[in-house]
Order: structure tokens, then sequence, then C-alpha cells
């Protein structure tokens, strides 16, 4: 097993390494990707002062949303009668992941229910999330057991913050045939006509984004990131704020909000497990 070296905040941080490409991930933080370099081409935006603070959500690098993505409302949602609470999105950002298997091309890493998880989310589970890189493909596979005796809600999203430079969003772009989105800035449905990343603020929940991958346009000078993700991600979130050098693209396997409403959410059975994947692509 590859060891670690200490990142920011002296952080224990794990390098996925082939020829160009460098990828590096922080189980203490959220299993945390938190950079990812194609040939001296920094793909990924991130504060690091909110890496180094534990009292804080980390902005930047690439999160993983679990078990619940989005808000819910009033942070709360309702299982057999009972109230449970859970912030906007979820727990598994904030916890320490424990490192199961580390190469120079992999790194798996493990997070299993307890009694704090239990507290707010009651379904016992173990997850697995690999990270895989080849050439300039990085891979998180997402693998989860249900090993509680109901069907467990699968509410995963990843939240990569991809570099664009504040001056280029008007030349960078998403590729998505959506016709209809949740705004969640302004609070209502809209019709998408194109998405224009130079506004105030764009936070669209793209409801009916076909494609299982989409590419991210990054203006001049910077080459494209291509996503492509397993089906079950149904939801494609788009979110960006004026004056930041960074563009959002999420995969959601629901719309926010779907423990408590049930919609469109897909179940694990009993004893069984799931697996789904996240490509990134510089």
């Amino acid at each position: 097993m590859n060891g670690p070296s200490p990142g920011i905040a002296g952080l224990d941080t794990y390098a996925l390494v082939d020829g160009g490409c460098r990828v590096e991930v922080i189980p203490s933080r959220g299993a945390l990707v938190s950079r990812m370099c194609v040939d001296g081409d920094e793909l990924l935006y991130l504060d690091e002062a909110t890496v180094a603070d534990p009292a804080k959500n980390v902005r930047g690098g690439s999160p993983v949303l679990f078990p619940n993505a989005g808000p819910l409302p009033g942070d709360t949602y309702s299982v057999d009668r009972q109230r449970y609470t859970l912030p906007q999105h979820g727990f598994a950002r904030r916890l320490p992941w424990t490192v199961r298997q580390a190469d120079a091309a992999r790194l798996v890493v493990e997070l299993s229910s307890s009694e704090e998880t239990l507290r707010h989310f009651p379904w016992r589970f173990d997850a697995r999330l690999s990270f895989s890189l080849v050439g300039k493909r990085l891979t998180l596979e997402f693998e989860v057991e249900n090993r509680d005796t109901r069907p467990m809600p699968l509410h995963l999203g990843f939240h990569p913050y991809f570099r664009v430079p504040d001056a280029a969003k008007a030349q960078a772009g998403v590729d998505t045939d959506a016709t209809r989105a949740w705004d969640n800035w302004r609070g209502q449905d809209v019709a998408v006509t194109g998405l224009d990343l130079t506004e105030e603020e764009v936070d669209l929940h793209l409801k009916d984004h076909s494609k299982p991958g989409t590419t991210l346009a990054r203006g001049p000078g910077l080459a494209p990131i291509r996503l492509s993700w397993s089906p079950e991600y149904r939801v494609l979130v788009v979110w960006t704020l004026r004056g930041k050098d960074f563009v959002c693209v999420e995969p959601w396997t629901a719309a926010k909000g779907a423990l408590a409403t049930g919609e469109g959410l897909p179940h694990v059975q009993p004893g069984a497990r799931a697996s789904l994947r996240f490509d990134i692509q510089g």
C-alpha cells in the first residue's frame, strides 16, 4: 500500500499519478478530491482555507454528497413517522473515510454506518468509494451495501468545482439538451434555452438532461472537461457565482429534497449492493 504525504494543513493526502496527470485525495476530509492536474492544467478550483478549517464545509475540489444531495425542507424528513435531520449535502463530506487500498493509480476508501450516522439516517450501510486514474481519466466508483432490513434510499451526488476563470464565463458552457429546470436561486421552474454562466448566481437543476454525460467548455485557452456517469444519475445541477473562478457540474441520482418527497428516488434492497460510476476526463 502506498502511504500518504502531508498536504493542506498537514492532512494526509494520497496521490494518484499516470503520466502528466496527478490526482490528490484527502480521506479525512470526506474523501475529497482536492486536486486534478493534467499536463500542468489545474482542473479543479479549491479554497484551501476551507479545507484547513474542520469546522467549515469545503468549498472546492470534488465533495461526495451522501446520503442526500442538496437541502431537505427544514433539514428534516420522516421515516416510519419518526423525524430525522440531515444538513445540506449529507454527512459523508464531513466525516473521515478509512483507507482500504492505496496504489499508484487506485485508492479505495470506506465509510460505514455508526451510532452517529444512524441518528440522522436510520439505515445500516457500508459504502466504498474507489478512485482510479487511467491516462487523463479519473473514475469515481461509489459502491454501497444495504445492511439493513428495509429498502435504503440512494440519494447520491458529486459536486466537482471545475476551474473556470470568472472572466471566461461568457465563453464557457455546459452541453445539455435539457428543456426544463428548477432554478434554485429564484425558487421557480424555468424553461431552459441556454445557460448564461455570467449571471450573479446560476443554480439550475436540469430535470430532463438525457445523456449520461456532458462536456464543460471552460473558455479560451483551457481544454474542455468531459464527464460521464452511470444512468442512475438522473438530475444534472449546474452552479456558479459571479466573481468566483469555478463552475460546478453535478450529477445527482434524484432532485433535491428526495428523501422527504420520494420523487424519483432509487433504492437499494436489503442485503443488496449498488455501484455507480462518475468519470472526469481532462
